[in-house]
C-alpha cells in the first residue's frame, strides 16, 4: 500500500467521522453515466475530465461517493459494458492520468469513488475472445467462454434454449478458418459480450488481479454488473420455453442467481478487507425472492445490493410500505444496510414512471424525502436531482441503445434515461460540453431549459435545492442514515394513503401518497416538506402527493 493511499484514507476518515469504517451503511452514493454528465474536450461524450470539472457540483450536492459507470477500452457495442481491456481507459473518455486525477480530486474532497466492473462477460474484441476464435474446438484458449457444438444433424441449432436479455438467441455460430460452420458461443446480452466461464480457476484469478490493479490506485470500491450471472447450472439446461427476460427477478433461470456465484465473492471480500478504508462491493444482482438477494451481502459477501424491488413499485403507500418492511428484514437478517434507489441508467427515469407533468414531479419530489428518510444508503442518478423526466420522442435516426435496437421497439431502450445532463443556457446541449460546443452523442429535449443546474441553483422551489436541503439534513441528523441503536424505523399510525414513521426519538416523517390533502396530526417542528404544508388547529395538511420531515 501506498504512502499516498494511506494519506487518502486519513483524509476520508476525517471527513466522514472519527475514524469511520462503516461509511457504506448509510452513504449516499451518485450514480454518473460517464457519457453524458460532462463532456470536456467537446467531442459530445463526457468524460473522465469532465467530472473532474464537476466535483464542486457534486460535493455542494452532498453525496458521500460516486459511482462512474464503465470507462475501460472498449469498441462501444453496449456503450462500456463490453470491455476489451480491464486494465485501461478508453480514449474516448481520457486516459489512465485522468483517472488518477479525478480520483487524487475526489479524496480531496471526501468523495469516494467506485468503478463498475463487469465479470459476467467481456467484449468479442479482449484479446481472450481473439484467440479463442483463432484456437480449435477443446482448446485451453476457447475454454475461458462458453463454446458448445451446436444440435441438430449437423451442429446448426443452438446448444439450448437461453435468450439473450437484448432479444434472439443467447448463442451465436462462428466460422472455422476454412470457412465452414463452426462452434457456438453463449452470450446473455449482445453477440459482443461473449460469457466467461467462470467454471475456469484462470478466469477467477484474472479477476482478482483487476481488482487489484485498482484497489492500488486508491479506488473505494466496485459496482458489479450482473453479478448474478457468471456461475451456469451443471450441463446448461433448457429453459424449456420462451420469454425469459420477463422471468429476470422473478423465477429460477439456469444462467442467473446460481449458487456458485457466492464462493467468488467470499474470495473477493478477502482482498476487499485486505485493503484499508473499507473498500465495498455493490450488487446488481436481481434474484427471484429478497431472500436470495440477502445471499450476496452475507458478512463474508459483498457490502451492498441493489434494492429493484423498491424501485419497481407505484407510488403508492401500502406496495411501498411492504416493499420497505420486507427490504428491511431481509437485509437485517444477514447485517447487511438496505439500499434504496428510485432511477438508473437502464430503467425510465421515475418522474416519467410516477405519471410525468406535474403530477410526476410531485411524486418525485416526495419519493425523493422518503428514500433520504430511510435506514440505510441511498443511491441517486444524475439528473434526477434536477427532475429531469425520460425523453421519450428521441428522434428514430438518433436510437443508439442495442438494447432497443434489437427488440424493435425504441420504447423498450435506454437511451431516454442517458441524455446528457443540462448544465447551463437556454439551448440544447445545454452547457454539457465547452463554451461553444454543440455536439451531443444523444438529442436533449428544447424543454429542458428550466431544468439546468444553473436554472435551478437559488430557486427554492427547485428539485435541486429540495436535495441539497434534505442532503445537508441527512449529515446532520443523527437520526438518519444507517440503522442502528437508536434510529431503526418505527411505523406511526396515519390515514389510508398516508405512510408516517419514526426514526429514534426525534425524527418523523409523513408522505401522503393520495391525489387529495390530508390532515394529520402535527409531530413536532417542521424541518423540510416537497410540498407546502399548512398547519391549522385539526393539524398539519399535506398536499397531495407531498412529503413532510419533522423534528419531534
Amino acid at each position: 500500500m501506498t504512502t499516498e493511499t494511506l494519506a487518502v484514507e486519513a483524509v476520508l476518515a476525517g471527513e466522514s467521522g472519527a475514524g469511520r469504517t462503516d461509511w457504506w451503511r448509510d452513504a449516499v452514493i451518485y450514480q454518473i453515466y460517464i457519457r453524458s454528465f460532462a463532456d470536456a474536450d467537446g467531442d459530445g461524450v463526457g468524460d473522465l475530465p469532465g467530472i473532474r470539472s464537476r466535483l464542486p457540483y457534486l460535493a455542494d450536492l452532498g453525496v458521500d461517493a460516486l459511482w462512474i459507470t464503465p470507462f475501460f477500452t472498449s469498441p462501444m457495442a453496449d456503450f462500456g459494458y463490453d470491455v476489451a481491456d480491464y486494465r485501461a481507459v478508453d480514449p474516448i473518455f481520457g486516459d489512465l492520468a485522468d483517472f488518477r486525477g479525478l480520483l487524487e480530486d475526489a479524496h480531496a474532497r471526501g468523495l469516494r469513488v467506485i468503478v463498475d466492473l463487469v465479470p459476467n462477460h467481456t467484449s468479442d474484441r479482449h484479446a481472450w475472445f481473439v484467440e479463442a476464435l483463432a484456437a480449435p474446438a477443446g482448446s485451453a484458449a476457447r475454454d475461458r467462454y462458453i463454446f458448445r457444438d451446436g444440435r441438430g444433424a449437423h451442429g446448426e441449432l443452438p446448444p439450448n434454449d437461453w435468450e439473450s436479455v437484448f432479444g434472439g438467441p443467447a448463442w451465436t455460430r462462428t466460422t472455422d478458418p476454412d470457412g465452414t460452420p463452426g462452434q457456438w458461443y453463449l452470450h446473455l446480452f449482445a453477440p459482443g459480450q461473449p460469457d466467461l466461464n467462470w467454471d475456469l480457476e484462470e478466469v477467477r484469478a484474472e479477476f482478482l488481479d483487476v481488482l487489484r490493479f485498482w484497489l492500488d490506485l486508491g479506488v473505494d470500491g466496485f459496482r458489479i454488473d450482473v453479478a448474478h450471472g457468471m456461475v451456469k447450472a451443471p450441463g446448461l439446461p433448457d429453459v424449456g420455453h420462451a420469454d425469459h427476460v420477463e422471468m429476470i427477478g422473478n423465477a429460477v433461470l439456469p444462467f442467473f442467481d446460481q449458487d456458485g456465484v457466492h464462493e467468488i465473492y467470499r474470495a473477493w471480500r478477502l482482498l476487499l478487507d485486505s485493503y484499508p478504508g473499507e473498500r465495498i462491493g455493490v450488487a446488481e444482482a436481481w434474484a427471484p425472492t429478497p431472500e436470495r438477494l440477502a445471499n450476496y451481502v452475507r458478512p463474508d459477501e459483498l457490502h451492498q445490493a441493489f434494492n429493484f424491488d423498491y424501485l419497481g413499485q407505484p407510488f403508492e403507500a401500502a406496495a411501498l410500505r411492504t416493499a420497505i418492511d420486507h427490504s428491511l428484514a431481509t437485509a437485517g437478517s444477514v447485517g447487511a444496510p438496505s439500499t434504496w434507489v428510485l432511477s438508473n441508467h437502464d430503467m425510465k427515469r421515475h418522474v416519467t414512471r410516477y405519471g410525468g407533468g406535474a403530477v410526476g414531479q410531485a411524486r418525485a419530489r416526495a419519493a425523493a424525502l422518503l428514500m433520504l428518510a430511510l435506514p440505510g444508503s441511498a443511491y441517486v442518478y444524475q439528473g434526477e436531482e434536477l427532475g429531469l423526466p425520460e425523453v421519450l420522442d428521441i428522434p428514430v435516426e438518433f436510437l443508439v441503445d442495442p438494447q432497443g435496437i434489437q427488440s424493435g421497439d425504441p420504447s423498450k431502450g435506454r437511451d431516454g434515461c442517458r441524455v446528457p445532463m443540462p448544465w447551463s443556457g437556454s439551448e440544447p446541449p445545454y452547457g454539457f460540453g465547452p463554451a461553444g460546443s454543440t455536439a451531443s452523442w444523444l438529442p436533449a429535449p428544447a424543454s429542458w431549459s428550466p431544468l439546468t443546474v444553473e436554472a435551478e441553483t437559488g430557486d427554492p422551489g427547485s428539485m435541486l435545492e429540495l436535495y441539497r436541503s434534505a442532503l445537508t439534513l441527512r449529515r446532520q441528523l443523527p437520526e438518519l442514515g444507517a440503522e442502528t441503536d437508536g434510529s431503526t424505523l418505527t411505523w406511526l399510525s396515519a390515514p389510508d394513503g398516508v405512510l408516517a414513521f419514526r426514526r429514534g426519538d426525534g425524527f418523523v416523517a409523513t408522505v401522503n401518497t393520495g391525489s387529495e390533502p390530508v390532515t394529520v396530526p402535527v409531530p413536532g417542528t417542521l424541518l423540510l416538506a416537497s410540498a407546502p404544508v399548512e398547519t391549522t388547529a385539526d393539524g398539519a395538511v399535506l398536499p397531495a402527493d407531498s412529503a413532510a420531515w419533522w423534528r419531534v
